[in-house]
């Protein structure tokens, strides 16, 4: 008798998100998708006995809303208990900004009010070349970026925002780019959020489509390769830098 396997818990922001080819993937490997969006009033599970590891995606609020808005101050709360349980998490930009507020980083707009909004260019650092192509192009949709973690490892750097990929131990990783993407997702978000692309540093919307027929089979492949190896502990080949002081740090950023 086959060994059913717990859920992935997915938690999102907004009624209309979805997990996209990350969701697709998890569920080609033979996961169910335990999706909750405490934005909606869904509560989170008080351990992760019950989950396989969780993905924090991204919404159009910020990590430091905390104070106006409570679900917010859950999330920050509950990655905490994410974080302790050593099972593997996934923040995606939203969900990454939330993970290094946790471990005591900062996030904040661009000094020069520029936007990521389209595809973009990543290097490596040397811990993350193994992993990641030189330079690798990848979607965007942010205005906030992060601050590197103490006790993190970056794994990838970008022009505009420095820091794209960081990991925190064996299972803990932060992405400011969506590797979610798909040409559905990507006709949805540039509809709906057709006045953001005017903001500085947005590219135009045909060429988002243009830019993901020629990058998204490759994050594709690449995504296959990380999800496979972060759900076994394995996503990349870092350093056990990380120590306990999440929960001090996330103690800091209350």
């Amino acid at each position: 008798m086959l060994r059913r396997m717990n859920p992935i818990l997915v938690i999102v922001h907004q009624p209309t998100s979805d997990p996209g080819l990350v969701g697709e993937k998890l569920r080609s490997y033979g996961y169910s998708l335990d999706i909750r969006c405490p934005a909606l009033g869904d509560e989170l599970p008080p351990t992760m006995a019950q989950h396989a590891g969780a993905v924090i995606f991204g919404g159009p609020m910020s990590a430091n809303d905390d104070e106006t808005l409570p679900f917010i101050r859950t999330e920050l709360d509950w990655i905490a208990i994410a974080l302790a349980s050593g099972q593997p998490y996934l923040g995606i930009c939203l969900g990454a900004q939330l993970l290094a507020r946790v471990l005591g980083a900062e996030v904040s707009p661009h000094a020069a009010g520029i936007s990521e909004i389209g595809y973009g260019e990543l290097w490596p650092t040397v811990a993350g070349a193994p992993y990641m192509p030189t330079p690798m192009s990848v979607y965007q949709w942010h205005s906030e970026g992060f601050t590197l973690p103490a006790g993190a490892v970056e794994l990838a750097t970008g022009e505009t925002f420095p820091h794209q990929a960081f990991a925190y131990g064996e299972t803990v990783f932060g992405l400011q780019f969506h590797p979610e993407m798909t040409t559905a997702l990507i006709a949805d978000w540039t509809t709906r959020g057709a006045d953001q692309l005017q903001r500085l540093g947005a590219q135009p919307r045909e060429q988002h489509f243009q830019q993901h027929h020629q990058h998204g089979a490759h994050v594709d492949q690449w995504l296959d390769h990380f999800l496979t190896n972060w759900l076994k502990g394995q996503g990349w080949p870092v350093p056990q830098s990380a120590s306990g002081s999440a929960l001090l740090a996330h103690k800091r950023s209350r």
